[in-house]
């Protein structure tokens, strides 16, 4: 009888374990930790982990050597009211390197359904390539550092792979700040899958440097959506960008590309050189509602030089290609400049220049020379499946579509492909860019 006894306990003991073990694992939930809010500098090295939310109050500045290291998934948000912006200083580090199920996400503090462009800063990285400087420049946006004058073009200014930007470009002394900024970026730092979301200003902008990015989207975008000034020689390769037609700057025209050698057009060296393959620039293609700025889809003025090859250029409102200056005409009519391979189907003019050594015929019959393709009835005869819808986009061209014919140019330190535009036949921004960041809820 005992033994009866012994062996009915040493079961019911083992049906409680087994009870509680299936309660934990399926019943009781992890609650996530308190938000932790981060300000002022950060001189050690210092972690975001993603098991809360993070929130920048005001300008946050990574200094003194500091690495800030931010976990897969995590979420940062910006305190309503502080100007907040997070700042990389010259020989700091920023690792944010997530991956495509569990991006790093920058966005405004507050909810979903009241973020406005301009809710916060954006992200500063400023770093020690060469620019064509002689004298420091003050960082824009009222933060007080400087850059310009060193000449490391391999400088590391760390890791942004997954990441979302989103509702960025209000300045700290009321002087905007772009969502992602480069100031003397090296090729030591690794810029790969990252989406700007309704910046207040530019979305990507680059002054000088020789930091090289794949895969970039610019969505709906306030002014220009990339911009290079002060000697930029970096690459970007397989970048895109989608312009609201009802959001522009209401002072400035909103180009897909803006670049400069400097602000006085001097000869300074060296001379801005963006290395640009396989962008797809989506204007609004005179939609209802398109606002009046809106403007080019390469805008190549002050003296730069501009390599832009395999590319799409679609729906700009003003015009296609535009040169603005002697110089610039000067560098694309003598071989120094490549536009070649590409297809123009602007909504304005394809070929426009302000030059007296250059004409748009010229233009044009050097441009058809180098396999570049003319549309005139935009999307029609490109066939991208669905490249303007803001919320549910697909940019991959459709069987037949010209994107997936061509001679394709080799650029330096681009990847092989046999297609125009940022996809061919794989949608690199899925499961990690967000066209409806409204209704994310974070």
């Amino acid at each position: 009888m005992k033994n009866n006894k012994l062996s009915l306990l040493c079961l019911a003991t083992v049906f409680a374990l087994a009870s509680c073990r299936k309660t934990t694992s399926e019943e009781i939930e992890v609650a996530p930790k308190a938000p932790e809010t981060i300000n002022g500098e950060i001189t050690t090295n210092k972690t975001l982990t993603a098991d809360r939310q993070w929130y920048l109050d005001g300008v946050v500045l990574v200094k003194g050597g500091a690495v800030l290291t931010i976990e897969p998934g995590t979420t940062i948000r910006a305190k309503v009211g502080t100007k907040a912006a997070l700042v990389i200083d010259k020989g700091a580090k920023l690792i944010a390197d997530g991956t495509v199920t569990k991006p790093i996400v920058f966005t405004s503090g507050k909810e979903a359904g009241s973020r406005t462009p301009g809710d916060w800063g954006g992200i500063i990285l400023v770093g020690k390539a060469p620019t064509n400087r002689t004298t420091p420049i003050q960082v824009e946006g009222g933060v007080a550092l400087t850059y310009g004058t060193d000449n490391l073009p391999s400088d590391d200014s760390g890791i942004l792979r997954y990441v979302r930007i989103e509702y960025a470009g209000i300045g700290v002394n009321d002087s905007e700040i772009n969502a992602l900024t480069f100031y003397a970026v090296g090729s030591g730092t690794i810029v790969e899958n990252v989406q700007t979301v309704y910046a207040n200003d530019d979305a990507f902008e680059f002054f000088g440097g020789t930091v090289n990015c794949k895969n970039l989207i610019a969505y709906a975008t306030a002014d220009d959506d990339f911009d290079f000034d002060f000697g930029f020689n970096g690459s970007i390769q397989f970048a895109l960008s989608l312009r609201d037609p009802k959001f522009v700057d209401a002072a400035d025209d909103g180009n897909g590309i803006e670049c400069d050698n400097d602000k006085d057009a001097t000869d300074a060296t060296p001379i801005t050189q963006p290395r640009l393959s396989n962008l797809t620039l989506i204007g609004p293609n005179n939609a209802t509602g398109t606002a009046s700025r809106h403007a080019y889809g390469n805008r190549w003025r002050r003296g730069c030089k501009f390599i832009f090859n395999n590319s799409i250029i679609l729906g700009s409102q003003k015009g296609g290609l535009n040169i603005e200056s002697d110089k610039s005409a000067n560098f694309y009519k003598n071989g120094d400049s490549q536009f070649k391979n590409n297809i123009i189907a602007a909504y304005g003019s394809t070929f426009l220049v302000t030059a007296t050594t250059l004409t748009t015929t010229e233009m044009q019959t050097k441009a058809l020379a180098e396999g570049c393709l003319v549309i005139t009835d935009a999307n029609t005869g490109l066939k991208l499946n669905n490249p303007f819808n803001l919320l549910a986009p697909n940019f991959l061209p459709a069987t037949g579509s010209p994107a997936l014919t061509g001679t394709w140019i080799t650029t330096t330190n681009a990847t092989a492909v046999n297609y125009r535009g940022a996809f061919g036949t794989v949608d690199w921004t899925a499961g990690w860019a967000n066209w409806d960041a409204q209704n994310t809820r974070y």
